[in-house]
């Protein structure tokens, strides 16, 4: 299992992985969910995934070897990002079709955004299916994986006006809230950023368990909680139960 999250803002694109895939409890290994593409002044891709890891990594490779040429399968040939959308979809279809017999779930999902020259920004999540949807303003974050646990976060604090530097605190938070109730998802994090119109190369940063912002930020955020709990109001019960 994994959890990954992404946001297009109005400002820009936020994204956030974490790194643990497992088959089960004797058998938990990290790999990298989060993978970018760059064309210097031209495009910025960023995608994430969770699922089947055979085909997620497949449909990942395939991409990245057909966009070293140009051709109509290859990212450098995208007129926009829709149609790099269409293309990791076509890319995911093609690698479960050669995959197997049906007898195992061979389906990944994608969360794929950046910008081209000349377009917004842009957000989408495709599905195991190859058929996608894209976020908007009303709708401006997608979350893959083991989603529950850190949605409420971003129900109660983002929205499409939210900064760049709220945002990624939003996003932290959210990755923290699931890895505290469910061991399947576990650091280090992958962040990655994009504002919008600045196509300076960009590598995803890593957060581990040595990284002392994060330590500060999810020990602020349990005292907070608890402090907020503290501070409700008293049931009209409390002096029956007393």
């Amino acid at each position: 299992m994994t959890y990954c999250v992404a946001m297009r803002l109005e400002s820009g694109l936020i994204f956030a992985s974490d790194s643990r895939t497992n088959a089960g409890v004797d058998n938990i290994a990290t790999f990298q969910k989060m993978y970018t593409f760059e064309m210097a002044d031209r495009l910025r891709l960023v995608m994430m995934t969770s699922g089947n890891l055979a085909t997620s990594q497949s449909v990942a490779s395939l991409l990245d070897l057909r966009s070293r040429r140009d051709g109509p399968d290859s990212l450098r040939s995208i007129g926009s990002l829709y149609d790099a959308a269409v293309l990791v979809g076509q890319t995911l279809r093609e690698v479960i079709a050669r995959g197997g017999d049906g007898q195992v779930d061979l389906g990944s999902s994608f969360l794929l955004g950046g910008q081209l020259a000349g377009e917004r920004p842009r957000l989408f999540n495709i599905y195991p299916q190859g058929n996608f949807i894209e976020a908007t303003a009303d709708t401006p974050c997608f979350q893959i994986g083991e989603t529950k646990y850190g949605k409420p976060i971003l129900d109660r604090v983002l929205n499409y006006r939210s900064s760049l530097e709220e945002a990624i605190r939003c996003a932290l938070i959210s990755l923290d809230s699931t890895m505290r109730s469910n061991l399947s998802v576990a650091l280090p994090i992958h962040l990655m950023w994009h504002r919008n119109d600045d196509f300076s190369p960009r590598s995803p940063l890593r957060i581990g368990e040595d990284d002392g912002y994060f330590r500060e930020l999810r020990a602020a955020w349990g005292r907070g909680i608890k402090e907020t709990f503290a501070a409700l109001p008293t049931t009209p019960w409390s002096e029956e139960l007393a």
